[in-house]
């Protein structure tokens, strides 16, 4: 990989794009970026965001819910309807 060549977003675990996220928020915030390569980032920033969300979406959605009996004793587990 070429030092500066960004990595596919789609390829990113969860915890390396939110890092880079947090990189490119600071960036902007600071201001000290030029315009061209403010939208260069922020648009990065977007699919950075749009990946940690479908990651978080598939988290959830092989998350258990623990289910209990009416004395409060585990019964078992059933898929966690997310919504």
């Amino acid at each position: 990989m070429v030092e500066n060549t960004p990595v596919d977003v789609k390829k990113l675990s969860f915890e390396r794009a939110l890092e880079e996220l947090e990189s490119i928020v600071k960036r902007l915030e600071d201001g000290k970026v030029p315009l061209e390569e403010s939208v260069a980032i922020y648009e990065r920033g977007e699919s950075l965001k749009r990946r940690c969300e479908e990651l978080l979406r598939q988290a959830e959605a092989r998350v258990d819910k623990i289910t209990t009996d009416a004395s409060g004793q585990v019964t078992g587990t059933e898929p966690l309807d997310v919504q």
